[in-house]
């Protein structure tokens, strides 16, 4: 357990680190810019769902033979529409959108970016909790770890995302910094949770696994790609995201 306190880290260190540049940067990036991190993002987190979840998720199901596949579609399915009940129901603001998704709000627009990266962060914390979780059952800690950077990498352009619209708004580096970490804060929380729920319940670990697959997927194709897909460098973005933790999954994993 300690080692997957340990890993649950790394994603919110990588949302800290993204945040630091704010004491660097004098200026917010340029619109191509910021599409290629967010194509770049979105690559990463999709290979992170099939290699490191969905196709470890079928993998545990293999006692059920011909119907292997049932726990990972259907925790696939529940956690894409898990995560769209939440963009119904919570005000979020999403980087680069000029209006705001969910129930009518007044809270500022810088308060509803930070909503937006805390939602998508959720699974993606739970996701590594769940990835160490798995190496506890078969052990080597390899794949986890891969996973957890995987998720640290994509997260510093979001925790960059964060911070700099507070910074452009007026408050000081230290107050940007602070708040675009907080939006990563949730990652290790739900990890850990995730972690301990595995532990006593096995069996839901494919169902799990897949329900974080289907969260992150839900992001992905619904609003990180749609923004990424607008120009070539945010396509590039895409494939090098996807690229660079599939390599990692195979090489490290």
């Amino acid at each position: 357990m300690r080692e997957a306190f340990y890993g649950i880290l790394i994603p919110f260190l990588g949302t800290s680190l993204g945040a630091a540049c704010v004491f660097f940067m004098k200026k917010t990036l340029s619109d191509t810019v910021q599409r290629a991190l967010t194509g770049f993002a979105a690559g990463v987190m999709v290979a992170a769902s099939v290699w490191s979840l969905l196709i470890p998720a079928i993998e545990q199901s293999v006692g059920m033979g011909k119907f292997a596949f049932v726990p990972a579609v259907v925790g696939f399915y529940v956690g894409m529409l898990f995560l769209l009940l939440l963009d119904h129901v919570i005000p979020h603001l999403h980087q680069n959108s000029s209006e705001a998704e969910g129930p009518k709000s007044q809270l500022a627009r810088t308060t509803m970016m930070v909503l937006a990266v805390t939602l998508h962060n959720i699974p993606e914390g739970m996701a590594v909790g769940l990835a160490f979780a798995l190496a506890g059952i078969q052990g080597g800690l390899a794949a986890a770890a891969v996973l957890a950077l995987g998720i640290g990498v994509q997260n510093l352009p979001e925790g960059l995302a964060v911070a700099l619209p507070f910074r452009a708004s007026g408050l000081s580096r230290g107050k940007s910094f602070a708040l675009g970490a907080l939006s990563g804060a949730v990652e290790p929380v739900f990890g850990m949770l995730a972690a301990l729920m595995m532990g006593a319940a096995q069996s839901a670990l494919p169902g799990m696994m897949a329900f974080c697959a289907g969260a992150m997927m839900q992001v992905v194709f619904a609003e990180m790609i749609p923004q990424a897909a607008k120009t070539r460098a945010g396509v590039a973005g895409v494939m090098a995201g996807y690229t660079l933790m599939m390599a990692l999954d195979l090489a490290l994993g």
